[in-house]
């Protein structure tokens, strides 16, 4: 999505702005497909979704694929496929031990063997209707598809693109962003037109991707004791929290025009888990000319603070809405949500 200067006009939505705060599928409605499938893109766009949300990785063969993690048994059939039970390994990716199936051990003709499936099946037991009914779709076929229903609806659906695990693709001589940078071009997507942002954790890829496109530029936060993987692996004792600071926003819009944190950054949670006052983060990022995208919001109170949670199942939807409106009440420019249908009723009324 690009990302807007809030001082413009707000225009309707037929225009190819759209109305700010913006509303941001996060994967997909993932509240109600499975993540990161074009049915999931689809239903959010039907919702009407001002952006999708989705992640890159990448293949043995240099193909960039849409998926959160860089192993796929949480979100494929993978381990139903016994022609690639050799590939089951054991990878340290960000810090982090995990045995799986890892993706830049498969080619896309490999790949596209896989089903995908619901990752939170206790949680989201009613979106397992759908596992199996569709593969991991290319970064290519994505933008196919946002291309037609863009046209289809008479408005312009933005993408907001994460890189994931970018050094650790580099260090085994898979880059993402010249095949990121390939694949926009073909579609006509690489100019400040275009309603594309790019985003990541790292700093390093951001950094260079600032150099390399004029597309509008994210950087992500996570909760502040937490570390950029990139900066980490280097030795770097950088924080989130630090990058947060004013200082650090600074630093920041040396290459970014914004940021999207993590919404505990934006609303801090007390000892008991509830919400109250909102930081000084908006602030402060506004103050330094960058736009402020929170993530994620999700319905099910097991997400929500604990002042919003209604009932006691974990699994049943709470206020959600009032997460929202507190986030807009501090000022954020966009909300990144599993359930974009609950945020635009609560952002605009609808």
């Amino acid at each position: 999505m690009t990302v807007l200067d809030v001082t413009r006009p707000v225009l309707d939505r037929t225009s190819s702005l759209v109305l700010t705060p913006a509303v941001v599928a996060h994967r997909g409605a993932s509240g109600h497909r499975p993540e990161h499938t074009l049915e999931a893109y689809r239903t959010a766009i039907r919702m009407g979704a001002d952006d999708i949300e989705l992640d890159l990785v990448i293949t043995r063969d240099g193909v960039l694929v849409v998926r959160h993690d860089a192993e796929l048994s949480r979100t494929t059939d993978v381990a139903d496929h016994p022609g690639l039970a050799h590939l089951r390994t054991t990878r340290t990716i960000d810090g982090v031990e995990t045995t799986g199936w890892f993706v830049e051990d498969l080619t896309l003709a490999q790949l596209k063997t896989l089903a995908a499936r619901e990752r939170m099946r206790g949680t989201r037991s009613a979106n397992t209707a759908w596992d199996g009914l569709e593969g991991v779709p290319t970064f290519t076929e994505v933008l196919a598809m946002v291309g037609a229903e863009s046209v289809r609806r008479g408005r312009a659906v933005g993408v907001m693109v994460e890189l994931k695990h970018a050094a650790h693709f580099e260090s085994v001589g898979l880059t993402l962003d010249v095949p990121l940078l390939s694949d926009l071009g073909r579609h006509g997507l690489d100019h400040p037109w275009a309603r594309v942002t790019l985003m990541s954790f790292e700093t390093t890829v951001l950094r260079r991707l600032a150099g390399r496109t004029r597309l509008p530029v994210v950087q992500l936060l996570d909760r502040g004791h937490r570390r950029p993987a990139d900066l980490a692996a280097a030795g770097d004792p950088t924080t989130y929290a630090d990058l947060a600071s004013p200082e650090g926003l600074a630093r920041i819009d040396d290459y970014a025009d914004g940021i999207g944190a993590h919404r505990e950054l934006v609303l801090p949670r007390d000892a008991a888990g509830a919400i109250g006052e909102p930081s000084s983060l908006v602030r402060d990022a506004h103050r330094a000319w960058l736009t402020v995208h929170v993530w994620t919001l999700r319905a099910e109170n097991r997400f929500l603070p604990a002042n919003l949670r209604r009932g006691p199942a974990p699994d049943a939807h709470g206020d959600m809405a009032g997460e929202v409106r507190a986030l807009l009440d501090a000022g954020v420019d966009g909300i990144i949500t599993d359930h974009p249908g609950v945020a635009l009723r609560a952002a605009r009324g609808y």
